[in-house]
């Protein structure tokens, strides 16, 4: 049986509850929020902000990107990290992504197939001789002027993956200031990637699918374009 969970469940301080049992706490990441403490010491990360309102801890099972929002799980115990993790590590869960991408995606749907690896400064990129191997399903739900709305379904989980994937066929993501002419986007207040749903398996049995629907900053950007204001030129 599968079950479906919504940003209606609940809060944790300021982050939303998506979904909670005795094992697994599903959360919608913020945008500017690293996952965990990017350097020894700091205390802004989503795992820092959720302990300390919860008074307990947490395993962390997954990231997202800094820069973007939406769908994250962490583990309430040794068990349920080792569990959650097996399934990430065999490519068992699935997760859904939406994006704005520069320009016009002409194919209503495809996929993109291109290995990657990491660079200098932490930046990823594509490599057919030595990257590791990257699928990206993709979807076109929306078509602006200048720019497609996009459904992602990535196979595997390399680091920038979707970022780096679209940026390689010519179709950054809005407000990427990494991939992407940053004099453009740095004129979007946020990275256009929103993690939209995951679903996996619970340790105490069944499936579950935590769906986050896109953050306002999201639709604000949208609005924007679509009303003329925004035009990234």
């Amino acid at each position: 049986m599968t079950d479906k969970a919504s940003s209606r469940a609940g809060e944790t301080g300021a982050v939303a509850v998506l979904f909670e049992d005795g094992d697994v706490l599903a959360v919608c990441k913020p945008e500017g929020l690293a996952t965990i403490p990017e350097r020894a010491g700091r205390a802004d990360s989503l795992l820092f902000l959720l302990q300390a309102a919860r008074g307990a801890k947490l395993f962390v099972v997954h990231r997202l990107d800094k820069e973007a929002s939406g769908a994250i799980l962490f583990a309430k115990n040794a068990a349920a990290h080792r569990f959650l993790n097996g399934q990430f590590e065999r490519r068992e869960v699935a997760k859904r992504y939406t994006a704005l991408a520069h320009g016009v995606v002409e194919e209503d749907r495809g996929v993109i197939d291109r290995p990657i690896r990491m660079y200098g400064s932490g930046r990823m990129g594509v490599d057919e001789a030595r990257g590791k191997p990257c699928v990206t399903a993709y979807e076109v739900t929306r078509r602006m002027r200048g720019y497609t709305l996009l459904e992602l379904r990535p196979t595997s989980g390399r680091r920038h993956q979707i970022r780096v994937h679209l940026y390689s066929v010519g179709h950054p993501i809005v407000g990427d200031r990494r991939y992407g002419d940053r004099l453009i986007q740095s004129s979007f207040p946020r990275l256009m990637l929103h993690a939209s749903e995951i679903g996996f398996r619970l340790p105490s049995g069944g499936e579950m699918t935590v769906s986050s629907p896109p953050a306002r900053t999201f639709g604000g950007v949208l609005e924007s374009i679509e009303s003329g204001e925004t035009s990234g030129e």
